[in-house]
């Protein structure tokens, strides 16, 4: 099913790496919904009891909405309003992150966090780079 979603995409390496993100983030989405557990290891710098099932249930709906347009970028990468709200979502969740860790003091710098950053910086690194290659106005 992944290889059919992967044959519509344009031939682009950009564009699949945006299906994976996105992917990616639904799975993340599924385990917010269902548990604490992840979200917990995420922030992880307060008492587990201050990390609740509505921020996790909140953190669902962002994190699947960021997904929705991270994978409509991947099917439309060569159009400049998708394009640019990709590259949004990843400067949120880079700023969410790094706010949590330097300035609220909420999660400290594990893997699930620094994951998290580095996907999202290189993300924004590379569409940078490339924006005037897939973006032509």
């Amino acid at each position: 099913m992944f290889g059919q979603l992967l044959s519509y995409l344009p031939p682009s390496l950009l564009a699949r790496w945006q299906l994976l993100v996105a992917v990616t983030a639904i799975f993340n989405t599924v385990q917010n919904f269902m548990t604490l557990k992840l979200t917990r290891q995420i922030y992880n710098n307060i008492p587990a009891t201050s990390v609740t099932s509505l921020q996790a249930r909140t953190f669902a709906v962002w994190t699947l909405t960021s997904a929705v347009v991270r994978a409509y970028a991947a099917y439309h990468i060569n159009e400049k309003i998708i394009y640019d709200m990709a590259m949004f979502t990843y400067l949120i969740a880079f700023g969410h992150f790094s706010s949590e860790i330097l300035i609220f003091r909420t999660a400290r710098a594990n893997g699930g966090v620094i994951s998290t950053v580095i996907v999202s910086t290189s993300s924004l690194i590379w569409m940078f780079l490339q924006y005037d290659y897939y973006v032509r106005s």
